[in-house]
């Protein structure tokens, strides 16, 4: 027997009754939120580490759960890639900056000072540049319509040729329409001419 299993047998049972009576209340009251403690009895008499295998069982699911949420090596370098292209982008936007306000202060002088002389300059390089681009342009949009008209005549089909053929079809029976219009109200004319004026 062990000694605290003597040292209750020892106490009056009335003693224990009594306290029994007292703490049992409380002790349902409270049991919910107390530990499940092993009786002594249940209690091994050496304690037990937990088998390394269970432990490896635990470390394994544990990996498997980490391999599920962690990236894949293509998102991983897109990121690294994002990352690295982002900083650097950030470091010459800030170069370029700082760059600027230094060379507007230190050249401010400078460009006031050599106004009279910038300012016609700068008239004549804007309109000079605006001509070039604006002739480049319609350069441009002669060429593009031009291959356009040359696709369409070819049979090529093109972006609109559709759109064209409507509105051509459109404009043909529109002027018919205006001529037999013409035609009928001319010949209408000629005989009200005819009908106010029989000798001429």
């Amino acid at each position: 027997m062990s000694s605290t299993q003597l040292s209750l047998t020892s106490v009056p049972t009335p003693f224990l009754h009594r306290s029994y009576l007292l703490l049992n209340p409380l002790l349902s009251h409270f049991s919910r939120f107390l530990p499940k403690l092993p009786i002594m009895a249940d209690r091994p008499t050496t304690p037990q580490r937990p088998s390394r295998s269970l432990a490896t069982i635990d470390g394994s699911a544990f990996l498997r759960k980490l391999q599920a949420y962690a990236p894949n090596s293509s998102q991983l370098v897109g990121f690294l890639t994002l990352l690295i292209s982002g900083s650097i982008l950030l470091l010459l936007s800030g170069i370029t900056v700082t760059v600027a306000v230094l060379g507007l202060i230190f050249l401010t002088p400078l460009i006031i000072v050599s106004s009279p002389i910038w300012l016609p300059v700068g008239i004549v390089l804007f309109l000079t540049v605006a001509g070039f681009l604006s002739i480049c342009g319609v350069g441009v949009a002669v060429v593009g319509g031009l291959s356009w008209l040359y696709r369409y005549y070819r049979g090529m089909n093109p972006p609109g040729s559709d759109r064209f053929d409507y509105a051509r079809s459109r404009i043909f029976d529109t002027a018919s329409h205006v001529k037999d219009y013409a035609r009928e109200y001319g010949g209408y004319l000629q005989s009200k001419v005819k009908d106010a004026a029989p000798g001429a």
